[in-house]
């Protein structure tokens, strides 16, 4: 009677769930996952909230770029902090006016501002124009290259992300003449400095011609007259002996 009741008790318990194929191998995998290379578990993203962080520079002043997540606590050996991923970090808006990437005397290649991938933003060209609406150009790509008009233009790339501007920078395309007017006020602007250290150079060179040559006549003077100028100071000699003894002999007679 009791083996019978512990029958009926067995098959009135719930079956424990049958566990899909693969189900076993999945979980295995998941677990090795976890544990990196080192053997030291990977934190997952709740215990990464909860650890003691900090964050590093970012790479830009202005627009849109990259900074180091640091883990301050419970690194790996003796380390006191470690990198344990990056994130994006954004400055002011405006980043004001840029250098063009590649530009001659017809063209001029300009570029956005963006991180990779490139893909991930949507870039706005536009020509600015003084009291007037800005016109947006069909160009939407992050490197964009014009062509030199007769009058200078100002362009402005805005970058967005999540429907906002998150960086925009501006490039003035100057004239061909212009261009030309200012390589000539650098050229002469050159010119002009290699004159003046030309001169200069010269002016120092004719001092020190002149201050060697005055010595080499006064060498020469000296050992063609070498006679008379020994007779000189022989008779300066003598006068200072002369001056010396009567001084002594004035001393003593007033003694």
């Amino acid at each position: 009677m009791a083996g019978g009741a512990a029958l009926l008790l067995l098959l009135l318990l719930p079956l424990p769930a049958a566990e899909p194929p693969g189900a076993e191998d999945d979980r295995d995998s998941e677990e090795a996952a976890a544990e990196p290379r080192g053997g030291l578990a990977l934190p997952g993203l709740n215990a990464l909230e909860s650890m003691e962080l900090e964050f590093g520079v970012c790479t830009v002043t202005c627009g849109i770029g990259i900074r180091e997540v640091l883990l301050t606590n419970g690194c790996p050996g003796s380390e006191t902090k470690c990198i344990v991923g990056v994130e994006e970090c954004h400055g002011p808006v405006d980043c004001g006016l840029g250098r063009p990437i590649s530009e001659n005397s017809e063209s001029v290649m300009m570029t956005c501002i963006y991180i990779p991938p490139e893909n991930r933003f949507k870039y706005v060209w536009k020509i600015l124009t003084p009291n007037k609406t800005a016109h947006i150009l069909p160009n939407d790509s992050a490197v964009m290259e014009v062509r030199r008009d007769t009058r200078p233009i100002t362009y402005q790339c805005e970058t967005q992300g999540n429907e906002s501007v998150i960086a925009s920078v501006k490039y003035t395309v100057h004239a061909t003449t212009e261009l030309q007017t200012k390589q000539s006020e650098r050229i002469d602007t050159g010119q002009s400095r290699k004159k003046r250290a030309d001169a200069i150079l010269v002016f120092c060179l004719v001092t020190g011609i002149i201050f060697t040559v005055g010595v080499i006549f006064a060498i020469i003077f000296i050992i063609l007259h070498w006679a008379i100028v020994k007779t000189v100071l022989e008779s300066k000699n003598g006068q200072d002996d002369t001056v010396e003894k009567l001084t002594i002999k004035s001393s003593q007679s007033n003694m």
